[in-house]
Formats: structure tokens, C-alpha cells, sequence
């Protein structure tokens, strides 16, 4: 599954990048645009969609209760694995596009300035009768100096910019998430009817089952606030609805079915199904989260989120047919 969640990501992104470059967005918009085509909602709508189809009478899933204890243990594993990489990857480049864009605006103003003062200082000095061998070694001496303090600074700042991405909440969640679950004494504290700190799991129970419904509320209230005022083109719309709805699952079919065949991947077929499924939802609700954080592209993340969503209900219906058919 880490493997399936990296490569949505990563053929996702290649297609974003893709229309990115065809349609020519503003610059701000095309993190914006690749984003919401290689980060999927691997938590929220698969939380809703799994367990539902394995509540049902005559489930393609086998016996109910089995489906739905391993239908959340496979679906918060994604969801696991989904934040990991939206908050270390996605994070990364909707921060870095937005800065850049700021950054070109005002080094624009700032260069504007600088030209007209050069222009005015070059006609009060006097022309130059030269410069000495000793003088130029010395300020090559200067230049390598400061390529090398250059250098030092910035891998401290990436350095230091990676463990700060890695140390995100929901990445500091996951990664204790997993200690729990894999190690036996850690997980005999918590989980269980005899675990002494049992009270932990059921305040996640009760905040992870108030979750979902908060987080569906918070997502309506979000997509209303830029329908006035976006002026994304409608062509960046078509492009991610086709990315995350046609092509991304065609992608995942060949890919799953590929490591079904070479033997990669176990027998049960919910487990292939949720692989499956998570080619298909829509765009992750952090992205929205994301731009209100870097108070950017709020409307336009709006509008996506408004449209990308509603195509969803017909979209996951469909798709969940034709995987349902497939791994049955």
C-alpha cells in the first residue's frame, strides 16, 4: 500500500504538471493545479465509502463484520500514509509556489527602484582607469568565500525545512500511529478490553466518529466562499476533473492488475479494491486547509473543491462498479 499511495502521488502529479504546462495558468495556480491532481482524500471519503459497502446485505466483501473490522484497518492505513505525503510533499510545493510568487512580485517593485538609481548614479561617477591583478585575486578570494557560506546556509535550511515538514502534526500522529499498532506491549496498553489505558481508545473512537460528519460540515461552509470572486478558468476545472476521474483510474486499474498478476499483492479482494479506490477520490480537503494557512488561493481552491466534489458522487459510484467487477 505505500507503494500504491506513492505512485497516485507521483502520477498524479506528472499529469498535473503536464496540463499545467498545456493550459498556462497564472503561476500562483499551477502548485494549486498539481496538487489537486496527485493528492487524493485518502482519509475522509474512503472512511465513508468502505464501511458502507460492507454494511450492506449481499456485500461482494464476504461476512459483514470481518469486511468492516479489516475495510477501516486498510482504509486508516491509507489515510495514514496519505497525510504523510501531503504534509511533507504537498505542503512543500503549494509553500514554495506561493513564496516564489511573492517573491517576483516584489523584487519586480524592488528592481523598478534599483534601475531608476543606477540610471541616476551612473552619470555623477567617474570612469574607472582599471583594476589591479592583487584586486581582482582578492575579490575572487571574496566570491569563493561567499559561494561557501552560501552553500553551508542553504543545506541548513534544508535541513532544517525537511525536519520541520516531518515534524507536522498529522506526520508526528502517523508515525506514533504506527509504533502503537506494531509494537505488541505499546498496542496491549491501549487496544483492547483489558488494556489499561483503554480510556485513550475510546476518546479516539469518539473523535474519529465526529470527525467524518465535522469534517464534511467544514468542507460545504468552505466551497461556497469563492464562487463570486475565483476567476479560475473552466478549463483548469475540466483538467483535474479528467485527471482524478478518468485518467488517474485507468492508471490504477493497469497498476493494481499488474501487481495482482506478478504476485505482489494478497488474494482478498477488498484489499484490492480500497488500492483501487484510492485512484479515484477526490482532491484532499488539507489543500483547502493549506491555502487558508498561506492565505492564497482560497477562492480558486474553493471553486475546485465546489466542482471536483460534486463530480464525485457519479464518479466514485461508477468506478466503484467496475472495481467491484473487477477484483470480484
Amino acid at each position: 500500500m505505500p507503494v500504491n499511495v506513492g505512485l497516485t502521488f507521483l502520477i498524479g502529479g506528472i499529469l498535473g504538471w503536464i496540463a499545467a504546462k498545456i493550459l498556462k495558468p497564472d503561476r500562483h495556480l499551477e502548485a494549486l493545479l498539481i496538487a489537486c491532481c496527485s493528492a487524493g482524500n485518502l482519509g475522509t471519503m474512503p472512511l465513508i465509502i468502505v464501511p458502507a459497502i460492507c454494511d450492506q446485505d449481499g456485500n461482494p466483501f464476504g461476512d459483514s463484520a470481518t469486511c468492516h473490522s479489516q475495510g477501516l484497518s486498510y482504509v486508516s492505513f491509507s489515510m495514514a500514509l496519505g497525510n504523510f505525503f501531503i504534509w511533507t510533499h504537498t505542503y512543500s510545493l503549494i509553500k514554495k509556489s506561493i513564496g516564489q510568487s511573492s517573491r517576483i512580485t516584489q523584487n519586480a517593485e524592488v528592481n523598478r527602484d534599483e534601475q531608476d538609481y543606477d540610471d541616476k548614479e551612473a552619470l555623477l561617477l567617474p570612469p574607472s582607469d582599471g583594476i589591479s591583478d592583487e584586486q581582482t585575486e582578492i575579490e575572487r578570494a571574496e566570491k569563493l568565500k561567499d559561494m561557501i557560506v552560501s552553500t553551508w546556509e542553504k543545506t541548513k535550511e534544508t535541513v532544517h525545512r525537511v525536519a520541520k515538514e516531518l515534524l507536522q502534526p498529522p506526520n508526528t500522529a502517523a508515525v506514533f500511529g504506527f509504533a502503537v499498532g506494531t509494537v505488541p506491549w505499546l498496542k496491549s496498553l491501549i487496544v483492547g478490553e483489558a488494556a489499561p489505558l483503554k480510556v485513550v481508545q475510546d476518546c479516539m473512537v469518539l473523535l474519529g466518529n465526529a470527525a467524518v460528519p465535522s469534517t464534511i460540515i467544514i468542507l460545504g461552509g468552505n466551497l461556497t466562499e469563492g464562487l463570486r470572486k475565483s476567476t479560475l478558468k473552466p478549463l483548469v476545472i475540466a483538467a483535474i476533473i479528467c485527471v482524478r476521474y478518468v485518467m488517474l483510474p485507468l492508471f490504477g486499474i493497469l497498476v493494481v492488475t499488474a501487481a495482482g498478476h506478478l504476485g505482489f499483492l494478497p488474494r482478498s479482494p477488498l484489499y484490492r479494491y480500497v488500492l483501487l479506490i484510492q485512484y479515484t477520490v477526490p482532491p484532499a480537503m488539507s489543500i483547502g486547509t493549506m491555502t487558508q494557512l498561506f492565505e492564497a488561493c482560497k477562492e480558486e481552491c474553493s471553486v475546485l473543491f465546489l466542482w471536483t466534489y460534486a463530480v464525485a458522487a457519479l464518479a466514485l459510484t461508477i468506478w466503484s462498479m467496475v472495481f467491484i467487477s473487477i477484483v470480484g
